[in-house]
């Protein structure tokens, strides 16, 4: 538990953490959650403060306080995005008093904890400072990244999905020029010539938010019934388009946004040629994970 902090005092934070992320289903980045619950809460002197590295203390606080609703089942934490479950959207409406809420926090902990094996649960404390380590860590990883694709030139990104497509064993046969496309951008195939189906279209687009239906609804009015039609983005789908996607019944669709992009490029990088690899130039950093 947070030194210093209440038991009444951690319900209260973190109470503040779900009202916020109930109001941003799609989730938040971890940053901009902390500063929101900063912003609307009355901060104490002591959750003010610094630590002797610089770090605020509240920071490390609700960081630390967000470990028992993930264990609980109520909270996801992806590639530094928050966001909260439908449990945790129930406990927030079911235990509205802080301290009943911050003890059932505690309550499921410790029978997520129960369920460990004895050898992995020494130096608890020292785990639990590694996981937030860590999580920072990729956090602002993914914060570079996001804005390296957001920002990336159009056509490089299409070289970067071709490039993507290629390692994976598919034939390049056609990569959009600049100017208008048509809807497509990359085609391919499954052998060298051309002369087996499917045949893939694919639509590359660098954006920031999110897809929508009609967009979808256009492109899908692309793909024939021996075609895969793969739609590539940088951003993310709106529920409605995802909805779409999975009813084609005759339609083969496939949707790839920025995080599913990112892990196929890590997964199939030792195929990418090395010139492409610079494209989107990611690199591994080992830390010490006392979680595993």
């Amino acid at each position: 538990m947070s030194k210093g902090v209440t038991t009444e005092r951690r319900g209260e934070i973190v109470r503040e953490l779900f009202e916020i992320l109930i109001e941003h289903p799609d989730g938040l980045q971890a940053s901009d959650a902390i500063r929101l619950v900063e912003k609307r809460m009355q901060l104490t002197d002591h959750e003010a403060g610094l630590y002797g590295e610089g770090t605020k203390r509240f920071d490390r606080i609700l960081r630390f306080n967000t470990i028992g609703p993930v264990k609980a089942g109520w909270m996801i934490k992806n590639k530094g995005i928050w966001s909260i479950t439908e449990e945790g959207i129930e406990a927030y409406k079911t235990y509205t008093d802080p301290e009943s809420f911050s003890k059932e926090i505690s309550f499921r902990y410790n029978k997520w904890k129960k369920a460990q094996p004895e050898e992995e649960l020494d130096e608890d404390s020292q785990k639990a400072d590694a996981s937030i380590t860590l999580e920072e860590a990729e956090e602002q990883a993914w914060k570079e990244i996001t804005y390296y694709l957001e920002h990336i030139d159009p056509y490089d990104l299409q070289e970067v999905v071709a490039s993507l497509l290629e390692s994976m064993g598919y034939h390049i046969n056609w990569i959009s020029p600049p100017g208008k496309d048509g809807g497509l951008d990359i085609l391919a195939f499954t052998d060298p010539l051309g002369t087996k189906p499917p045949r893939i279209k694919v639509q590359v687009k660098r954006r920031k938010d999110n897809i929508g239906v009609e967009e979808l609804r256009s492109f899908l009015a692309l793909i024939n019934q021996d075609d895969v039609g793969i739609y590539v983005t940088t951003g993310g789908y709106s529920k409605d388009a995802l909805v779409l996607a999975r009813q084609q019944e005759t339609r083969r669709i496939m949707l790839i946004d920025r995080q599913k992009l990112v892990d196929l490029w890590v997964e199939y990088q030792g195929k990418i040629d090395p010139r492409a690899r610079d494209s989107l130039p990611l690199r591994p950093i080992y830390f010490l994970d006392l979680n595993d």
